[in-house]
């Protein structure tokens, strides 16, 4: 990886991905003063209207990449599915602060496990299980149920096969993908921390989030988490770091068990969905927190102006909104731009700010 080097506003930050998370990284980065290129393969990606350059190509035109590198004095990626001859190209010959190997390590599920599993921290007993002979033997280990997950490519629930008895495993692709299995961990809640840390190894904590999930896509955080856990996942978080790199934000989820025990669930190494509340709650928000940090500037101690709920809009849920969603001045909207509506697809968030949270929780229920 190129040494780090402080980029100042005027310069040219280039974002690989133009979803909702390169449109809100370019907005952060267009108030700090920078200008952006983008590069995605879609015509009109919601980031298109918040850059100054936008290169319409595939992730893995390699042309079109080098194209977005050398209009760039920064290179950094809303999207990290990002072919590994390619990525360790433009690490060899552009400025990426935040390498290849660790994007590339987290890729893949059993890379990424067992990454964490020899930094220290915890994971749930898991296996690679590519036969149907193996997954039988994992379950006589650990009893059902178990989750069955492709190793590349998953997100959203996509490439995960719950299987709660026997009769479950014929709906498992043997032979398609690499698999990855998990026992089942009967949970008292899933939290996720997001940390950012700079070029030069600056790192700043925001606050623990509470996650609900709904088929397996997030529905609902909470922030600062109701239960208290923190210390625990950023003893586990810095152990992580000792063992992988990590520059710009970073979101650990994990897993708390019935017995308060804390378990990793995945890293995603970019902006997460679960900390779009600090845009509103926080003096600094994940996307500011991510320009800062691979420009190698200053970041600032993370605090929050007051506890937040975050809700998700998929397709489903702006169909049914869409006439509410301004008729609440608490509610802070944000509607991402995509064109194409559909049922599950992530379109916006909303967050709200109160200190009462149980009674914001129990007012929304109707909406939500």
């Amino acid at each position: 990886m190129t040494s780090s080097k402080t980029i100042l506003p005027m310069k040219t930050i280039g974002i690989i991905g133009g979803g909702q998370l390169g449109k809100m990284l370019a907005q952060s980065a267009l108030r700090m003063g920078y200008k952006v290129a983008i590069l995605d393969p879609s015509e009109d990606a919601p980031a298109r209207a918040t850059c100054h350059e936008f290169i319409h190509s595939d992730f893995s035109d390699e042309s079109a990449l080098k194209q977005l590198a050398e209009m760039s004095d920064v290179l950094t990626y809303e999207f990290e599915n990002i072919d590994a001859h390619l990525l360790r190209d433009l690490v060899e010959h552009h400025y990426v602060p935040q390498g290849a190997e660790t994007v590339l390590t987290l890729q893949d599920r059993e890379t990424e496990k067992a990454a964490i599993q020899k930094s220290g921290a915890t994971v749930v007993p898991y296996q690679t299980t590519n036969t149907k002979e193996e997954l039988q033997q994992f379950i006589e280990k650990h009893d059902y149920p178990v989750i069955v997950k492709t190793a590349t490519g998953g997100y959203d629930g996509k490439g995960q096969y719950l299987i709660e008895s026997e009769k479950d495993i014929k709906d498992v692709p043997f032979g398609d993908v690499e698999l990855v299995t998990e026992k089942y961990i009967d949970l008292e809640r899933e939290v996720s921390l997001t940390v950012a840390r700079s070029a030069s190894s600056e790192t700043v904590v925001f606050p623990l989030q509470e996650n609900l999930h709904r088929n397996q896509i997030l529905y609902r955080t909470i922030a600062p988490s109701r239960i208290d856990v923190f210390e625990e996942a950023k003893r586990q978080v810095e152990l992580i770091m000792e063992e992988l790199l990590f520059v710009g934000v970073f979101t650990v989820e994990f897993f708390v068990d019935k017995d308060n025990n804390v378990y990793v669930n995945e890293i995603a190494p970019r902006p997460h969905n679960s900390a779009h509340y600090t845009i509103e709650a926080c003096n600094i928000s994940q996307f500011d927190a991510h320009i800062l940090a691979v420009c190698d500037l200053p970041l600032p101690e993370v605090y929050q102006h007051q506890p937040a709920i975050m809700m998700n809009l998929l397709g489903q849920d702006l169909d049914r909104l869409e006439d509410e969603l301004y008729k609440h001045s608490d509610w802070n909207v944000h509607l991402y731009g995509k064109s194409d509506r559909k049922p599950e697809r992530k379109m916006g968030h909303v967050t709200i700010l109160t200190d009462e949270i149980e009674t914001t929780l129990n007012d929304i229920k109707q909406h939500f």
